[in-house]
């Protein structure tokens, strides 16, 4: 089984000081490049983090603060990393919930504004759960026939990297219309088609702190275009202003603009947030 892809799709995996995405650091970055024309190119860098890596991430990466403290910080490679990622879709093992937005917070906070929005992105973790609902090593067991313990080492970033390349191949190969006699179960070999069917949440910004919802009229009906649809509209999904329009909230409310900024948000949620300011500041 090829990829069919229109550019370059990019398969990663990140290792991390932990799961905040406000506090926590990447301590290695691990991808597979593959383009168009099949070819593949991997890369593979520890990454220091400058903070101690909590003794429970050592024992579960068996990545050390000895390993990392000579390593060049995120920063120092993230333009590099930005050049190479340009123009390319993402694919990963429950990345649109985590890899994604840390790497976004990670660019923001090195001064590069990387827009992962115009790009499409796979989640092989919920093709598999929506297929199958299993981990990464069933889900390396169900679809390549093997435990992953007997050909990887668990919970390094380019062993995972490497499964979760196999593990959508295979589930390419699996859900192909020559392998399902129902279309339900039918995967299209397209990154648009798989970046649609990854989604799992209406998340206008990655921490789900604004999300889409419906536009509706003043009688609660939802308004739709020409074709139809139904048009969606960024509320905020926390605090005070919860359900309401961002829109709104901006123009009644201007201060909670400045208070989200300065508050303990993740740069991807203010930079969101401004987007849309502007954005109805030019109407």
């Amino acid at each position: 089984m090829k990829l069919n892809l229109t550019k370059p799709l990019i398969v990663f995996d990140l290792e991390t000081t932990g799961l905040d995405m406000v506090k926590d650091r990447i301590i290695q970055i691990s991808y597979i490049k593959v383009t168009p024309d099949g070819k593949e190119k991997r890369a593979n860098t520890l990454v220091n983090p400058e903070k101690p890596i909590p003794e429970v991430v050592q024992q579960l990466t068996g990545i050390t603060n000895e390993m990392v403290e000579h390593q060049p910080t995120f920063k120092q490679i993230a333009a590099k990393l930005a050049e190479e990622f340009r123009g390319c879709d993402f694919a990963g093992y429950n990345s649109n919930h985590f890899d994604i937005p840390l790497l976004a917070e990670e660019f923001l906070r090195a001064g590069i504004d990387f827009d992962f929005s115009k790009a499409y992105l796979v989640d092989a973790m919920t093709i598999f759960k929506k297929m199958e609902s299993r981990n990464l090593a069933a889900a390396y067991k169900f679809f390549c026939g093997r435990k992953m313990e007997d050909d990887f080492e668990a919970h390094r970033a380019d062993q995972d990297t490497e499964a979760t390349y196999k593990v959508l191949m295979a589930e390419l190969d699996m859900y192909s219309p020559e392998r399902q006699e129902e279309p339900e179960r039918v995967l299209a070999n397209d990154i648009k088609t798989l970046a649609e069917f990854s989604k799992s949440s209406n998340n206008v910004d990655f921490a789900g702190r604004i999300v889409w919802d419906t536009l509706k009229d003043a009688n609660g009906k939802p308004i739709t275009d020409k074709e139809g649809k139904e048009q969606k509209v960024e509320v905020f999904n926390f605090g005070k202003h919860k359900g309401e329009t961002v829109a709104s909230v901006l123009r009644y409310d201007p201060g909670y603009y400045s208070w989200i900024l300065a508050g303990d948000f993740t740069y991807n949620t203010k930079q969101v947030l401004t987007r849309i300011r502007l954005r109805e500041s030019q109407k």
